[in-house]
C-alpha cells in the first residue's frame, strides 16, 4: 500500500517480526522491492541487531532497532504507522487514528491498576533527516544503522541523524505493551503523533474526540537530559522571508565559478542548542561572500547564487555562496576566504572543532543552473547578503525568573535561491524559526523579521501560526509523584543530586495536546490534564553527530514504569 516502504528483504523483515508483530506489515510490503535496496536493508538490519544485542531493556531496544529499520521522516509516516497498527492488532488492542495521522492505541490497567485513572504515554514518530555530504542516504528509502560509539557508550547512526528524538520514547511505549506479569500498570492510552520535527503539524491538527481521548494525566518521553523532569516549554513559529533579486544582462565571460562553502559545524536542535552559542553557517558563508565583493572592487566579483541549511528546526551545520570571480582577483578573493576561516576558529574554535570556510571552484553538473546564469546585480547581492548578516539569530533575551534559560531566541534556519525566472520574480528565500515562552516576547521577534524584510523593497514576510507554549504547574500531581520517584532512583543508584525540574526552550507537544484536549471536551479536561515529561540522554539532536547515552535508557525506563506503578494505586 505503501510504496516509500519497499526496502526491506522477505528474509530480514521476517527476522525483526520476531521483535515486533508489526514488522509483517513491512515483511509483506518488502516482496516487491528492487534487489539493490532489500540487499542494503539486510545489511543495515544485521548491524542494528547485532549493535543492540546484550542492552537492556531488550525489549524496548528491539522496537528501536525495528522502528530504525522503517523510513520515518516528517510528512512520510505511512509505513510506520502501519507497523504500530500491527502491533495492536497482534495484541487485540483498541487502535484509532484521526484525519492528521495521529495513533492512539489503549491497554487495560494491569494488577493494582485495573480500576485507576488512563495514563496517556505520548511520544512522535517522524525524525528529523539530516546527513553528512558525503553520506549517501536516502531517507524516503533506506533504513538507518544503528553503530556503537568507539567508547561504547552511546548509539549512534552512520552518517545521519539516529531517531532517538523520539524513537526511544516511541519504543518505551511500546514497551510497555510487552510487560509480563506480575506488574502494576493503569489504563494506558499510547499517543503517537506524526509531524512533529516540522512545526508540531500532529499535534495542532489532533483530534482528541476522534481519537477516544480520556485520559487525565500525560507522560511525555519526548525530552533529552536524564535526572530531569520538565515541566513546560516555548511556544514558536516560522517565518518565511521571499527578498526579490534582479540579474544583470550580461557577466564578465573570463571570470570563472567558485563556491564560498562553510561546512563541518556542529548545528544542532535550534531550541536545545541555540544557547550553546555555535556557529550559523549562512551568516558565516554571507559574511565571508560580503567580504569578497568587497575586496575585489577593481576586479569585481559577483554573487550568483545563495543556499544554506535544511530543516527550520535546526542551526544550519552547511552553507555556499556561488560567485564568479575574475582570474586577476582570485588571490584577493582567496586571502578573504582564508581570513574568514582564521575568524571562524577565532570566534568558535573551542566549541567548533571541524568547522571549515573555503574557497573551491564550483562543480556544477549538468543542468546546474548556478553554472551558467547570469550574476545578481551588485545592488541585489550586497542586500541579501546584508539581511543574512543583519538577521537576529541566538538567544535574543534570558528569563528572569528561571536562571539560564534562554526565553526568546530565533534560528536562521535555511536559504535557498529560486534562480532565473522568466520576466523576473525571482527571490532568495529566507525561512526563520523563532521561539518564546512569553507571547508578548514571540510578537516581538516577528516584528522585527518583517521590519528586516521590509528592508528588500518589496519583500514579503509570511508567518505560520504560532504554536502555544506549555505553562508550568508548580503543584501538578504527576511532578511531585516523580519527582519522589526519581529521587529514590538517584539515590539507589548512589548519586547525591536531586532531581531537576526545568522548562525548555523547544517545542514540546504537551501545550497543544492540552489544548485540544480541551476543545474536544468543553474546556473542562484541560485544567485536569496534568502532564510532565523526561527522558534519556541524546545529545547532537536534530544533527548527524545525534546519539543517546546506552546507560541512561535502562534508568528512564525504570522511572517510567516506576510513575506507571504508582499511578496504577491512585483511584483519584
Amino acid at each position: 500500500k505503501n510504496p516509500r516502504m519497499r526496502c526491506l528483504t522477505p528474509r530480514a523483515s521476517l527476522r525483526f517480526a520476531l521483535l515486533s508483530p508489526g514488522f509483517c506489515v513491512v515483511a509483506a510490503l518488502a516482496s516487491t522491492a528492487a534487489p539493490a535496496k532489500m540487499s542494503t536493508a539486510s545489511a543495515h538490519l544485521a548491524t542494528s541487531r547485532a549493535t543492540i544485542e546484550g542492552l537492556e531493556p531488550a525489549r524496548l531496544w528491539e522496537h528501536f532497532a525495528a522502528l530504525s529499520a522503517v523510513p520515518r521522516m516528517s510528512k512520510h509516516e505511512g509505513g510506520v504507522l502501519e507497523m504500530l497498527k500491527g502491533i495492536a492488532r497482534a495484541k487485540g488492542l483498541a487502535c484509532t487514528q484521526d484525519a492528521a495521522g495521529n495513533l492512539l492505541v489503549k491497554a487495560p490497567g494491569r494488577g493494582l491498576g485495573v480500576d485507576a485513572p488512563p495514563v496517556m504515554i505520548q511520544g512522535h514518530v517522524d525524525m528529523v533527516t539530516e546527513k553528512n555530504k558525503a553520506t549517501a542516504h536516502d531517507f524516503l528509502y533506506d533504513p538507518i544503522t544503528l553503530l556503537r560509539s568507539a567508547d561504547g557508550l552511546w548509539i549512534k547512526a552512520d552518517g545521519t541523524t539516529l531517531g532517538a528524538d523520539n524513537g526511544i520514547g516511541v519504543s518505551a511505549g511500546l514497551a510497555l505493551l510487552d510487560e509480563a506479569d506480575p506488574i502494576d500498570l493503569p489504563p494506558l492510552e499510547l499517543l503517537f503523533t506524526v509531524d512533529e520535527e516540522t512545526g508540531l503539524n500532529g499535534a495542532k491538527a489532533l483530534d482528541a474526540k476522534a481519537l477516544g481521548v480520556t485520559a487525565k494525566t500525560l507522560l511525555n518521553l519526548d525530552t533529552e537530559e536524564w535526572g530531569c523532569i520538565y515541566i513546560g516549554c516555548a511556544g514558536g513559529g516560522d517565518a518565511k522571508l521571499a527578498l526579490p533579486v534582479a540579474r544583470a544582462a550580461a557577466g564578465d565571460e573570463t571570470a570563472a565559478r567558485y563556491e564560498v562553502r562553510v561546512e563541518g559545524l556542529l548545528g544542532g536542535h535550534s531550541g536545545i542548542c541555540i544557547g550553546d552559542g555555535r556557529a550559523n553557517a549562512v551568516q558565516l558563508a554571507a559574511r565571508t561572500a560580503l567580504e569578497v565583493l568587497r575586496c575585489t572592487a577593481a576586479a569585481p566579483a559577483a554573487l550568483i547564487a545563495f543556499d544554506g541549511g535544511d530543516k527550520h528546526n535546526a542551526i544550519p551545520r552547511e552553507a555556499s555562496a556561488i560567485l564568479s570571480i575574475p582570474a586577476s582577483a582570485e588571490p584577493a578573493a582567496r586571502a578573504a576566504v582564508e581570513a574568514m576561516h582564521s575568524s571562524l576558529l577565532a570566534e568558535y574554535g573551542i566549541l567548533e572543532t571541524k568547522g571549515s570556510v573555503s574557497l573551491r571552484p564550483l562543480a556544477a553538473e549538468e543542468g546546474d543552473w548556478r553554472g551558467s546564469a547570469m550574476p545578481l546585480l551588485v545592488e541585489s547581492a550586497e542586500r541579501i547578503l546584508n539581511v543574512l548578516v543583519a538577521l537576529p539569530h541566538g538567544p535574543l533575551k534570558f528569563s528572569h525568573a528561571v536562571p539560564g534559560l534562554v526565553e526568546t531566541s530565533n534560528n536562521v534556519a535555511a536559504v535557498t535561491t529560486d534562480g532565473p525566472v522568466a520576466n523576473g520574480g525571482e527571490c532568495v528565500r529566507v525561512l526563520c524559526s523563532s521561539r518564546s515562552s512569553v507571547g508578548e516576547a514571540m510578537a516581538g521577534v516577528r516584528e522585527k523579521l518583517s521590519a528586516i524584510g521590509g528592508m528588500m523593497g518589496k519583500g514579503k514576510v509570511e508567518f505560520s501560526p504560532a504554536y502555544p507554549g506549555w505553562r508550568p504547574n508548580i503543584s501538578s500531581k504527576v511532578l511531585e509523584l516523580t519527582k519522589a520517584a526519581l529521587a529514590a532512583q538517584l539515590t539507589a543508584e548512589g548519586s547525591t543530586e536531586p532531581p531537576q525540574v526545568l522548562a525548555v526552550h523547544a517545542g514540546l507537544e504537551c501545550g497543544l495536546i492540552g489544548e485540544k484536549c480541551a476543545a474536544a471536551y468543553g474546556g473542562g479536561l484541560a485544567a485536569e490534564l496534568d502532564m510532565i515529561s523526561f527522558g534519556p540522554t541524546i545529545r547532537g539532536a536534530h544533527s548527524p553527530d545525534e546519539a543517546v547515552e546506552i546507560s541512561t535508557v535502562p534508568k528512564f525506563y525504570r522511572l517510567t514504569k516506576a510513575v506507571l506503578a504508582e499511578l496504577a494505586a491512585a483511584r483519584a
